[in-house]
């Protein structure tokens, strides 16, 4: 049951992950340059108040050099690289391991 779930976020998520990479390259025909969405300001867009909640969270929780970290590191890439990792990983989390015996097996 649990696998099942894994796999259908990692579905969401790459689904998700194709919709911002088609809406950055529409972007970058028009404009006739590169323009990739950062993380942080897709976030921004969607919830502030959720992106201010887990920046005070981490701060107060984890310390401020993975604040830094995030701010700096995770948050300034583009969003469909953040959503094409984590697709994966919930992918990899929810793998279903083919029977050793075969599909005809008792």
């Amino acid at each position: 049951m649990f696998k099942f779930l894994w796999r259908f976020f990692s579905f969401i998520l790459l689904v998700l992950a194709v919709l911002v990479g088609v809406m950055d390259s529409i972007e970058s025909v028009a404009s006739s340059a590169l323009v990739t969405t950062p993380f942080a300001s897709l976030w921004a867009d969607v919830d502030a108040q959720g992106l201010a909640l887990v920046k005070q969270w981490i701060a107060s929780h984890i310390g401020d050099k993975a604040l830094h970290w995030m701010e700096s590191g995770m948050l300034q890439q583009p969003a469909f690289v953040i959503f094409l990792s984590l697709a994966l990983a919930f992918w990899m989390i929810g793998y279903k391991r083919p029977s050793p015996a075969g599909r005809f097996a008792a």
